[in-house]
């Protein structure tokens, strides 16, 4: 048998609840395959190995990767949000040596779908370069945007099952609170982060799938102006005396001042103003059909590390696509991603496969249209029973130490520099 290999995992983009019991999936399952020797975490994603920064996974107590699957977001070995693009060759050659100095032969990315094009690239050049190397991805992101809209590449990705949890119950307490105080404040606005696609603030409906409660859902693919939002608005307080309304952060209200990330994404919770504030100031300017004012609510960053509202089922699927991710990684199938395919019939239940990076790569699955109901503020039953089974029955019982949660905390053990130092080249060309 071949000498072992070792293999470097990284993360890239905005964390997830779950994110880190998909890396603990990787480092578990790898703990029991010959071909794969020191597994390594890049520090900050694609910049921790420009910068050979290289933790030493395998090296960790076996209860500090066991608490990976309640630690939250990024922080065992960090996210980022760099991107290797054409005529960046220096960072490309760059990875090839790193990868050399260190006998990795294996490389996994966990990521969304600007992580699989990444992965799909590195994996391309060791093969052009001769490098034994195998390039894998695993999926992550809270918005389940990647993959395609017939879901045959993957049904979803681990992450948006916990978020959809965490707006299905600040949703119900949302209505608690408006129903109390609805004299003075009628109407509340609710921000969900998802950018152009719609599968976060339609988890709101799962609050309420029994449609009881005076709840208006608009995505950023059913835009309609302010005016037509507020006489929507108006019409609910005629009949109900009081309106929730959750809004997708994407939906088009004109200029917010936006900035943008190195992928060249909207940072919404980084621009000058919010929806929800638009909306506001817009309701309470015209005037409402009841007393009282407009009210908003913009949930921020704590939607993707909430570890209290985890999804159970989020977190057994997301360690299972780390497993699958390092399996296809010991197995020499190089240019794929791990994937979630749901089985047919009434009873939820998944397998775990593979698809092609280069199909995943960049791609952008949009929210199925059909999911939209005709009045463009809701979502429809058949949404319902697709992300219902995601967010699992029960709640997760975190690990406790004098109050506060216990997270994993790695020791510092990196692997030796062997190389010279290096700046990224999008940092130095952006100076």
């Amino acid at each position: 048998m071949a000498a072992p290999r070792n293999m470097v995992v990284a993360q890239s983009g905005g964390p997830s609840p779950v994110i880190n019991n998909t890396l603990r999936g990787i480092i578990e399952t790898a703990r029991d395959l010959p071909e794969i020797g020191t597994v390594y975490g890049a520090r900050h994603g694609i910049e921790g190995v420009l910068k050979e920064e290289l933790l030493d996974l395998t090296a960790q107590s076996a209860e500090e990767v066991a608490l990976l699957r309640y630690t939250p977001a990024a922080g065992s070995i960090g996210t980022c949000r760099y991107k290797l693009k054409e005529g960046q060759d220096e960072d490309f050659d760059r990875v090839i040596e790193v990868f050399k100095a260190h006998n990795v032969g294996y490389f996994v990315y966990i990521g969304g779908n600007d992580s699989m094009d990444t992965a799909n690239k590195i994996a391309q050049l060791a093969q052009s370069r001769g490098l034994d190397l195998v390039g894998i991805g695993g999926p992550k992101t809270i918005d389940n945007d990647v993959g395609d809209s017939e879901f045959k590449l993957i049904d979803h990705t681990p992450g948006y099952g916990s978020t959809a949890k965490y707006w299905m119950h600040n949703v119900q307490y949302a209505n608690e609170e408006n129903g109390g105080s609805c004299p003075a404040d009628p109407v509340l606005v609710l921000q969900a982060m998802g950018r152009r696609i719609g599968f976060i603030p339609a988890a709101a409906r799962l609050a309420d799938p029994n449609r009881e409660m005076p709840l208006q859902i608009y995505l950023a693919e059913s835009p309609c102006s302010l005016e037509q939002m507020t006489d929507n608005i108006n019409d609910q307080l005629k009949r109900d005396g009081r309106c929730i309304v959750v809004v997708s952060e994407g939906f088009d209200v004109g200029s917010l001042g936006e900035v943008r990330d190195s992928f060249g994404h909207v940072s919404f919770s980084a621009s000058q103003m919010t929806v929800a504030q638009k909306i506001v100031n817009h309701l309470n300017s015209v005037g409402l059909a009841a007393k009282g004012a407009a009210r908003a609510n913009v949930a921020g960053t704590d939607q993707r590390h909430s570890m209290g509202y985890a999804s159970t089922v989020d977190l057994e699927e997301s360690y299972h696509a780390g497993e699958m991710a390092c399996r296809l990684a010991a197995g020499n199938e190089s240019g794929y991603m791990s994937t979630i395919l749901r089985n047919e019939g009434p009873i939820y239940s998944v397998r775990y496969d593979k698809v092609p990076l280069s199909e995943v790569a960049n791609s952008e699955r949009t929210f199925p249209k059909e999911w939209i109901t005709e009045n463009g503020y809701d979502v429809t039953d058949e949404f319902v029973r697709y992300a219902m089974p995601l967010v699992g029955e029960g709640m997760l019982s975190l690990p406790m130490v004098g109050g506060r949660q216990r997270m994993t905390r790695f020791e510092k053990i990196y692997a030796d520099q062997k190389l010279s130092s290096y700046v990224p080249q999008a940092d130095r060309d952006s100076k």
